[in-house]
């Protein structure tokens, strides 16, 4: 029998990465709000954790974009192998109150999402670093 470190871990190291990127995607968001014309932009942490687990299970499936060399682009249009490739494409994130000048970010929105995001990083963090705990306990046969 095979011993992966990704069984014991689970999905967890994917979540941490999509919360990272995520984090990213907000801060982004934030920075642009006084700017005319910028879309705020999102990403549904479910439906990417989802691609991902069928990311590991449909590899190499039909009608799925490849590619042959690392620094290609990748259908979200960043090169290929990294978060953004097993999440797909970022979602534009619908105003609540339009502005003139066509800006969709909602401060408010954007900060409340962020901490959330945040919050919830950390717990994921905590989750995994109690499993490497455990992991370590039954190594030295604690």
């Amino acid at each position: 029998m095979r011993f992966g470190l990704e069984k014991v871990l689970g999905i967890s190291q994917q979540a941490l990465a999509i919360h990272s990127r995520r984090s990213e995607v907000l801060a982004n968001n934030l920075a642009n709000a006084e700017t005319p014309g910028f879309k705020a932009r999102d990403i549904d942490f479910r439906a990417a954790l989802r691609q991902v687990g069928q990311q590991g299970r449909m590899q190499g499936s039909a009608g799925r974009l490849t590619t042959t060399h690392a620094g290609h682009l990748g259908s979200s249009g960043v090169p290929t192998g990294g978060i953004d490739d097993l999440i797909g494409e970022l979602k534009f994130r619908n105003p609540t109150q339009p502005s003139l000048d066509g800006n969709t970010v909602d401060p408010l929105r954007e900060k409340s999402a962020f901490m959330e995001n945040a919050i919830l990083y950390q717990a994921n963090l905590r989750f995994l670093t109690g499993k490497v705990k455990m992991l370590k306990m039954a190594l030295k046969g604690e």
